[in-house]
């Protein structure tokens, strides 16, 4: 099985299981990517974790991508990073061009186009629909996720709120593909629900 337009986000303290089991549920149905999120860690927490993380989606053929600790990233020798898009503006060109893939969270077209003139392969965008993650905040919506699509050549993968009911929008808004977060660390049957995510 291959889902190869869904960006799988991990976040640890939603997991029913232990851990590294689900990650490794994850890579053995081949999606996109692993972006390792776990934005509370401390450094040295985050870099043990990522070892592991790294090492079961390397098992399975699939990008892991770091989040958010591009020094780590370094050290660790790995060629995908996703960052917030201030911590994207700290790094140099140089910095920057050591990660075959480079990707920025956004939430507007001039965002968007900042981080694609900063060199990043591939953007997120959102929150596209309402979602548990972002609690009282409505969604950006299906116009927002199209005029973001349009506007740079990258590819945009969507994110929040996405799910089998409406990730059929998303593709059609000009997205090459969605994020999923919660609802893949709290599902019961990980295939299934990324088997239903597929175009």
């Amino acid at each position: 099985m291959s889902t190869s337009d869904i960006l799988c986000v991990t976040d640890r303290t939603l997991c029913r299981e232990d851990f590294l089991t689900r990650v490794e549920r994850i890579a053995a149905c081949r999606p996109a990517g692993l972006i390792l999120r776990e934005k509370d860690l401390a450094p040295e927490a985050y870099r043990r974790l990522a070892e592991a993380v790294m090492e079961r989606c390397g098992r399975h053929g699939v990008r892991c991508v770091l989040h958010s600790h591009p020094d780590l990233a370094l050290a660790l020798r790995a060629d995908a990073l996703h960052l917030p898009l201030p911590l994207l503006r700290e790094l140099s060109r140089e910095e920057r061009a050591r990660f075959s893939v480079l990707g920025a969270s956004c939430h507007s077209v001039e965002e968007a186009l900042e981080a694609e003139a900063l060199g990043c392969t591939y953007l997120t965008a959102g929150h596209v629909f309402e979602t548990d993650c972002k609690k009282g905040l409505p969604g950006r919506g299906l116009d927002f996720l199209r005029e973001v699509c349009a506007a740079v050549k990258i590819p945009v993968y969507g994110i929040g709120g996405i799910g089998p009911e409406n990730v059929a929008q998303v593709r059609s808004a000009g997205a090459a593909g969605a994020c999923l977060m919660s609802s893949l660390m709290t599902s019961e049957d990980v295939r299934g629900l990324l088997r239903a995510m597929e175009g």
